[in-house]
């Protein structure tokens, strides 16, 4: 299960949200989205569970919920539309 994470503390590291989500489940993969000319955290990014009910544990455990002083947000990611020319922000919503 792919699994979108938004309003995240800019500086959390991949590790940090691969550590949240470890209590849920196996962690197959965790990606923080950063600008490309800044080299910042865009304050979101994706985390992959192999398993869709630990997926699930984790987005009803972890949603709305605070890390490192932000409350984030935590929901199955939508397929990613391969058409981004009416998309800014890649498909996921």
């Amino acid at each position: 299960m792919n699994i979108f994470c938004a309003k995240l503390n800019y500086d959390t590291q991949e590790e940090d949200l691969r550590s949240a989500f470890e209590a849920y489940g196996e962690v197959s993969s965790v990606k923080i989205i950063m600008d490309k000319f800044s080299g910042r955290s865009k304050g979101y990014g994706f985390v992959e569970m192999t398993d869709d009910s630990e997926g699930q544990a984790a987005i009803d455990g972890l949603n709305d919920t605070e890390l490192q002083g932000r409350t984030i947000v935590v929901k199955k990611a939508n397929p990613r539309n391969d058409d981004r020319r009416g998309s800014r922000d890649g498909g996921y919503r």
